[in-house]
């Protein structure tokens, strides 16, 4: 590597940092004998595949020169920062590169607006393009779909690409005009709802012929940033969870706003909302594998997500009637309620109480995390009575239990 590439993929990277839509979940592209590279094995960005390895991925922007001022965007026009562009062949070329020496299995590839939203989505394509059909790769590839960009270049893009991203960027579009004025809704929500058609569409041919092509196989992600406007929680898990109910979206990902002194269109912040990212990553999952509603994680009288309690055991805190539940006697659905049970301990649950009474034993086998469960459940020989079932005192113990873990309880998923 020369060292303008060198100095051009420093800069390039360290601006694609702020793009957390990154996710290889949900590809399954196999190799071929004379291919290179697959998004099927295992494991410079790291993400998981959908059964859990963590795959490498090559992540940059193709460059961070931009048309747009969104203030939020450290690559906005206005801002004074070092710029830099990659050419399609630098682009390919250090992704095979960087696929030889085993540093990644795949590519994640942003990028600012140059010109307009055409110029820079096909030259995004072409560099997939050129990888899929020059260099045989069968790796796994993320592609932005630019906002405002042609049917035929995202046509294009979904059929070289495993997953598509159409950021939305901020939780409401009258924000969205403060902070980005040459931004609207509406160049984000067409692209979403042509792709959702085109993938369905292609899904449904791939039923009929084996050998139809792959469109863009694990779907579409988006980001929202949090912080930088002033949406509560509400407002930010109802828009979620319509995009994905109406879009179909298969993650939804959320980014801390990282402060920007210099533009007084933004909050001061001392720091980035960290912990509300990270309350709104386990609210997300909760309305995405555990078969809650958006109003029983937050609702008019509690807008905010507790930043003290993961959301699981905040809504266990609130509804007190609930519990404690009985695991030899509830159905599946109630089970995945109680704090410290995740999906997998559910189903064993159900599927060991077929041959006996549940037992505290058979619980901590089972792997349920009875430090949070215990006040929430009732076994064959155990009910935690002693506890005392107030959601005070609950969540006094759980906060203050051990100081050395209070962080850890804190950030803990269920």
């Amino acid at each position: 590597m020369n060292q303008k590439t060198q100095e051009k993929l420093e800069i390039l990277a360290d601006a694609a940092k702020y793009d957390v839509s990154c996710s290889s979940s949900g590809s399954k592209r196999k190799n071929t004998r004379t291919g290179l590279g697959n998004s099927t094995g295992s494991g410079i960005c790291h993400t998981y595949t959908e059964d859990g390895r963590c795959v490498s991925l090559l992540k940059i922007l193709l460059t961070n020169f931009c048309i747009y001022d969104c203030a939020y965007c450290v690559s906005r026009s206005s801002n004074d920062i070092k710029r830099a562009a990659f050419t399609v062949d630098e682009v390919v070329d250090l992704t095979i590169n960087f696929y030889r020496r085993n540093y990644i299995e795949g590519l994640f590839l942003s990028s600012g607006i140059f010109k307009n939203a055409d110029y820079t989505m096909e030259r995004l394509v072409r560099i997939a393009k050129k990888l899929r059909l020059e260099h045989q790769f069968n790796g796994y590839i993320h592609l932005k779909a630019i906002p405002g960009a042609s049917e035929e270049l995202l046509d294009e893009a979904g059929l070289y690409a495993d997953r598509l991203s159409v950021n939305i960027e901020i939780p409401s579009e009258m924000s969205l005009k403060k902070v980005a004025p040459e931004k609207n809704y509406k160049d984000v929500l067409e692209p979403m709802g042509y792709l959702k058609t085109r993938i369905k569409g292609y899904k449904e041919e791939r039923k009929q012929i084996k050998k139809a092509p792959l469109f863009a196989p694990a779907g579409q992600s988006t980001q929202l940033v949090v912080g930088a406007t002033p949406e509560n929680d509400l407002k930010v898990l109802q828009l979620a969870d319509s995009l994905y109910q109406q879009q179909s979206l298969k993650r939804v990902y959320y980014s801390g706003y990282i402060p920007i002194p210099t533009d007084n269109r933004l909050p001061v912040l001392k720091a980035p909302p960290l912990v509300r990212e990270n309350r709104l990553y386990q609210a997300d999952w909760l309305l995405r594998f555990y078969g809650f509603k958006v109003d029983e994680i937050v609702s008019e009288a509690f807008p905010e997500l507790d930043l003290e309690m993961d959301p699981k055991m905040a809504y266990a805190l609130r509804h007190p009637a609930l519990f404690p539940v009985d695991v030899n006697k509830a159905d599946y659905e109630m089970i995945l309620r109680i704090p410290g049970v995740g999906v997998k301990s559910a189903q064993k649950i159900i599927q060991a109480r077929r041959f006996g009474q549940l037992r505290f034993e058979h619980l901590k086998k089972i792997g349920v995390v009875l430090k949070r469960a215990r006040y929430f459940l009732v076994c064959a020989d155990k009910d935690f009575l002693h506890l005392g079932w107030d959601p005070d005192t609950i969540r006094s113990q759980i906060l203050h239990a051990d100081p050395k873990n209070r962080k850890a309880a804190q950030l803990s998923l269920f």
